[in-house]
């Protein structure tokens, strides 16, 4: 009653059809983040932050990081930027998002960061232009020498699989005071726009304050400028960073301010997602370009993405279980309604009669 002769076969038929043809998952929500040293990472990665739910995941933004590729996801363990990164307010941006979205939504990041950059080397037409101090360089190596290209080709490939839904930042300190940095950064994010083809109202930038003066922080006057930023960008959020404490150089957050830092920067984005609903959330394959078994719950082969039937010589998703508690209903077969009598125990479960065909016994 569970096996089947052609399963192998048409195992192997699925996956290649399904990675050869798959949309991006509208149900993979991508952000991209950019800015120097806080959004880098400079907080101590901790035991606590070694774990991280598989929905949350991070692009390799650089090639040759440990076992990390260049494009290539994992699980957002950190360092997110570059293996000699830190804990950064994306991290647990990431996590606050998996914790709080339906579970069959997943979150990505992809971070290019330099630490003490000036904003210039993000803009487009400008950065060629931009000489920072020779211990730089290695960090903008990584990243091909143009960290505004990278944060494209990422965003690019990024689309193929998912939906870019935000642009996280987090700059400032070295363009302390300098009162045309929110027109600099609206050129950066227009230019994102554009590249990416994006859309402003589908995908705002959030930007976080630098440590405050009231913790003593050495560009804390730059703060009023960034709160300046949505009068010129109507779709930028400010992200407050009052009362998160730093680690004593005056401009780096401690590891416990990042952890809150990342989940304020989560809040706003939440509620800017309060209408988001998963894309058909009890049937996985429409995403992917195949419609929901209407006739059969008999399932025929399971892959990463799901529980695959087949209806007029066609793939077809199964529904999500509408009686978790009936294991044999994803086995294709139903829950016993008049009957307790065990007639077979297996690894699946209790199995009765009912009709003349086996049914499954609630325990």
């Amino acid at each position: 009653m569970k096996s089947f002769a052609i399963i192998s076969l048409l195992a192997t038929t699925l996956s290649v059809v399904s990675k050869t043809f798959a949309a991006p998952d509208p149900n993979f929500h991508i952000y991209l983040a950019f800015g120097q040293s806080n959004m880098y990472g400079s907080g101590d990665i901790e035991e606590q932050d070694k774990t991280v739910d598989s929905r949350f995941q991070m692009v390799s933004t650089v090639n040759d990081c440990g076992s990390r590729k260049l494009g290539t996801w994992y699980d957002a363990i950190p360092p997110l930027a570059t293996c000699d990164a830190g804990l950064g307010p994306a991290d647990y941006f990431g996590r606050t998002l998996v914790e709080t979205l339906p579970k069959e939504i997943k979150v990505g990041i992809a971070v290019v960061a330099v630490p003490g950059c000036d904003i210039q080397l993000f803009e487009k037409d400008n950065y060629q232009n931009y000489f920072p101090d020779d211990w730089m360089y290695p960090f903008i190596d990584e990243y091909g020498g143009n960290p505004y290209g990278r944060l494209v080709e990422m965003g690019k490939q990024a689309k193929e699989l998912g939906v870019i839904k935000g642009i996280l930042l987090h700059q400032g300190e070295t363009n302390n005071e300098q009162t045309d940095w929110p027109l600099r950064v609206k050129a950066i994010y227009e230019n994102l726009l554009t590249d990416l083809e994006l859309k402003a109202e589908e995908v705002p930038i959030l930007i976080g304050e630098l440590v405050q003066l009231s913790e003593n922080g050495t560009c804390g006057a730059m703060n009023a400028i960034i709160q300046t930023v949505p009068s010129v960008i109507p779709t930028a959020h400010v992200i407050s960073s009052e009362g998160l404490k730093q680690r004593g150089d005056g401009f780096h957050f401690t590891s416990p301010s990042y952890r809150v830092f990342g989940q304020r920067y989560a809040e706003v984005m939440l509620d800017l997602l309060k209408d988001t609903t998963p894309v058909n959330d009890e049937c996985f394959s429409v995403s992917l370009g195949y419609p929901c078994c209407q006739k059969t719950t008999k399932v025929v082969v399971v892959d990463e993405d799901g529980e695959w039937g087949a209806e007029d010589g066609n793939w077809c998703g199964l529904k999500a279980n509408p009686n978790p508690e009936c294991f044999s209903i994803k086995l294709g077969y139903p829950c016993c309604q008049n009957t307790s009598d065990v007639i077979l125990t297996d690894e699946d479960g209790k199995w009765g009669a009912e009709n003349g065909d086996w049914c499954g016994i609630n325990n």
